[in-house]
């Protein structure tokens, strides 16, 4: 610091009128104007000299530099010259023809393997557009959820798990546990493949063969835009009960819409979260931001720098309830363990059922071209207070294992 002000208090111009020599001061002051009384000719040589020179010194640091700016920042060529060996390796000189793109596709899903994060993957066109549709709440299909389960004789077969309201398949009779058979008289054994089918066949009308109690029928199917409807509602007296299946871009909407539907008797909600594997965390902030006063604290963000950041309620209470209460389970992941605790902490909710999953972890994606999608993880939540949950999961205020029970003592506990 001291040199700093030593050095401030010498420029030249001044140190001459410190001395009182006027000779000097007058050459300074002469040399000052000199300098910045430039012809046009001169200003123009000038611009192109410095950017002739910027250029060139800006060419040199990318010249020096160019395995940072193309492999990333400490990564060099060298640490890829592995990898490219043995990929040419295998394309050239492997005994059978491999497939380079699914090749490739195995090497990155390795990658993510390494990290040994259940939610850092890589995901096949099929799998990222299954997410896609469940977490934007509409695709386009017949309206069902299915699954593939082995018979007696360990040959797959396809289950109806779910069939959506106002779809195609609702309107024509499928009822979920009805076993899907063919497509087009084509037999299909895997869920994968008649979704694909459906999904992504050059028509929109197709004949689908199924059984149902040991009898074998078909019907025409046709296509269609689907709403995922993923929340549903019933009242008890004055309590109003909210069951939210996934936190998809519609779910919020959907809430509202239930909440604005409740009688003005309705003074204590329920909200049903057991199952809820999670979604988009934007929209569980915003279905607790309906619940959360304004300027409360909803969660917190732990960046890998330890950077925390914190996320508060912004648009006050959408409609008030004497109690709330929450009811989840073992299954009760990620983001609705954001709201549970968002409402617990900031809200006074209490928590019925069992301890919930314990996923305290927030995801990143990217999307490629070819329809594929990397996931990984980027952050740690934490609850409003800034208790962290992963691995650990959420402790119920008042534990009742009895599945069959737990909406009951919810409700009881909300009157």
């Amino acid at each position: 610091m001291k040199e700093e002000k030593k050095t401030t208090k010498k420029p030249v111009a001044k140190k001459t009128v410190q001395n009182n020599k006027p000779n000097k001061k007058t050459e300074t002051v002469e040399m000052v104007k000199k300098s910045v009384e430039f012809s046009l000719v001169e200003v123009i040589f000038i611009v192109l000299i410095t950017g002739i020179a910027v250029s060139i010194a800006s060419g040199l640091i990318i010249y020096n530099n160019y395995d940072s700016f193309k492999y990333g920042i400490g990564t060099s060529k060298d640490d890829f010259t592995d990898f490219y060996d043995n990929y040419e390796r295998i394309i050239n000189n492997y005994v059978e023809e491999v497939d380079k793109k699914e090749l490739i596709d195995a090497a990155i899903k390795g990658m993510y393997d390494y990290l040994g994060d259940d939610y850092s993957v890589y995901m096949s066109e099929d799998d990222t557009s299954d997410l896609e549709e469940q977490l934007q709440g509409e695709y386009t299909g017949v309206g069902i959820e299915i699954y593939t389960q082995l018979d007696k004789n360990n040959k797959g077969q396809v289950v109806v798990r779910r069939v959506f309201d106002n779809s195609p398949a609702q309107r024509a009779g499928i009822k979920s546990g009805d076993i899907l058979t063919k497509i087009d008289d084509v037999e299909i054994d895997n869920a994968d493949e008649f979704s694909s089918t459906i999904k992504r066949g050059e028509k929109d009308t197709y004949k689908i063969t199924y059984i149902r109690d040991g009898k074998e029928n078909s019907l025409t199917l046709t296509r269609e835009k689907v709403f995922i409807n993923s929340v549903s509602s019933e009242t008890h007296g004055t309590v109003g009960y909210i069951k939210v299946e996934t936190f998809s871009a519609t779910t919020k909407s959907q809430i509202e819409k239930y909440l604005k539907g409740f009688d003005k008797n309705v003074k204590s909600i329920v909200i049903d979260l057991r199952d809820n594997t999670g979604g988009y965390l934007d929209t569980a902030y915003s279905v607790a931001d309906l619940f959360v006063e304004k300027g409360k604290n909803i969660y917190q963000m732990k960046e890998r720098e330890g950077k925390v950041t914190t996320y508060k309620a912004l648009n006050g209470v959408y409609r008030k309830f004497d109690k709330i209460v929450v009811i989840i389970n073992e299954s009760s992941a990620s983001a609705s363990e954001i709201l549970a605790l968002a409402l617990k902490e900031s809200a006074g909710a209490t928590l019925v059922g069992t301890k919930s999953f314990g996923k305290g972890t927030v995801q990143d994606t990217k999307v490629y071209q070819n329809g594929s999608m990397a996931k990984y993880t980027t952050a740690y939540w934490l609850s409003p207070n800034g208790n962290s949950i992963n691995k650990e999961g959420i402790k119920p205020d008042i534990e009742v294992k009895d599945v069959e029970k737990q909406k009951d003592e919810a409700i009881k506990a909300a009157k």
